[in-house]
């Protein structure tokens, strides 16, 4: 097969790098990829948000296959334009990437069909916004309705900071349109955890469970990020709870997607709060999560590229993954500033010692070549993967490759899988 992965960040080199594996896979491209997808796919000049290009670019090249990995052209209707011409890819239709694209239409849906999560106000205007906030306890969140990188969301811990946080959304438009309605949410205590699932539209397939990091620094503290770290297995996830998930949540989604006419097809990512053994979501994404994506990519031992294929065709019913026993950890390097203001254009050196190392991956994201030099060019630009027996011995390994990288430019977390090892 000829495929195609469209995104450039860390998710989609992990995706190329499982895909490049793949018998199936006889050429395989990247648009626009980045520095490190360059080494294992050719990469195309062509922007995620360029449908007509990407459509032009899998007729002249004959493109059997297309991935799509960043949400931002799923929301809008990538899916939909290569369906109809006819394409194949791996990725859910406009309607139903709204699960990720609106946060309204999310909420929405679960209160409809009972799927267990947070009690939510929707407020285009933020005075009533306000209001609302007078009758709730002291700790709400608010969110952007649309897309926003991973940054529409506010932890608020009194009311003065969720007003800040309206303001900041609706008033300054930090995120733009993504703000003109928010949401507003019960604060849910208890422990995060990424839970991943293929479907077909109608049947499921879930995906090992992940951790991620969001908070900046260390200890959880900070500004949230698109996510600084993640692990996997997640030790809360144990068979029952695994059991639990696809029975409350995940099938509950599926079928209620359907009902609604936008069944979804790709992969379900439920962000998920567990508290006294109870799941309750958080958000649903309609794509892989970024680092969550490098360690499942890691762990996986069957062809990853039968079972996209698989989602896209509906025969997921005959597809069977199998897993490493072994822990795989990623810590992400970002450029320093992020995930407020950062520069741009300061190298890396010495990435090929780290990624030699024994059980180590480094996947790249916002890296591109200034001729010989490797520079930075986003905010989260490495991500170090390492397999393990343990948890500790994947973070052990993950840290030296770190350790390996000169990079002055930038910024990791250094206790990525605290949870486990308090476990």
């Amino acid at each position: 097969m000829k495929v195609l992965v469209v995104g450039s960040g860390g998710r989609e080199h992990a995706l190329c790098w499982a895909i490049s594996r793949s018998a199936k896979c006889k050429k395989l491209y990247a648009a626009p990829g980045n520095a490190g997808i360059s080494q294992i796919a050719e990469c195309v000049d062509i922007s995620v948000m360029d449908d007509a290009g990407i459509l032009e670019f899998c007729k002249s090249e004959k493109i059997d296959f297309v991935v799509i990995g960043p949400e931002a052209p799923l929301v809008a209707g990538l899916a939909d334009v290569l369906a109809q011409a006819g394409i194949k890819s791996f990725g859910p239709s406009a309607d139903a990437a709204q699960i990720e694209g609106s946060k309204g239409f999310m909420k929405d849906l679960m209160a409809k069909y009972g799927i267990p999560t947070a009690a939510y106000g929707r407020f285009n205007e933020p005075d009533a916004a306000k209001e609302y906030i007078l009758r709730l306890e002291e700790k709400v969140v608010v969110k952007a309705d649309g897309l926003a990188a991973g940054k529409g969301v506010i932890l608020c811990h009194n009311k003065n900071e969720a007003y800040a946080a309206i303001d900041h959304l609706m008033t300054e438009r930090a995120f733009g349109f993504a703000g003109d309605e928010v949401l507003i949410e019960e604060f849910m205590e208890g422990e995060e955890v990424s839970f991943f699932a293929l479907v077909d539209g109608k049947h499921a397939i879930a995906l090992a469970s992940a951790q991620d990091h969001k908070a900046a620094f260390d200890g959880d503290t900070g500004p949230n990020t698109g996510g600084m770290g993640a692990y996997s297995p997640a030790p809360i996830v144990d068979a029952a709870m695994h059991d639990k998930i696809m029975e409350i949540v995940i099938n509950p989604t599926i079928k209620a997607m359907a009902d609604e006419g936008c069944p979804f097809t790709g992969v379900l990512f439920a962000g998920l709060m567990i508290s006294d053994g109870e799941p309750r979501v958080l958000e649903f994404n309609a794509r892989f999560g970024d680092p969550e994506c490098q360690v499942l990519m890691a762990r996986m031992q069957s062809d990853v590229l039968d079972a996209l294929v698989a989602c896209s065709d509906g025969t997921l019913d005959k597809i069977n993954i199998s897993w490493s026993d072994d822990t795989a950890l990623t810590v992400v390097m970002a450029t320093n500033g992020y995930p407020g203001h950062y520069d741009k254009g300061s190298e890396i050196k010495n990435i090929a010692a780290a990624d030699a190392m024994d059980g180590v991956n480094v996947f790249h994201a916002g890296t591109k070549y200034d001729g010989e030099r490797l520079t930075a060019v986003g905010g989260r630009v490495l991500g170090i993967t390492a397999m393990g027996k343990s948890v500790l011995n994947a973070q052990t390994k993950a840290y030296k490759a770190v350790d390996a990288i000169d990079w002055p430019g930038g910024f990791c977390r250094r206790d990525i899988g605290w949870r486990a090892l308090k476990r």
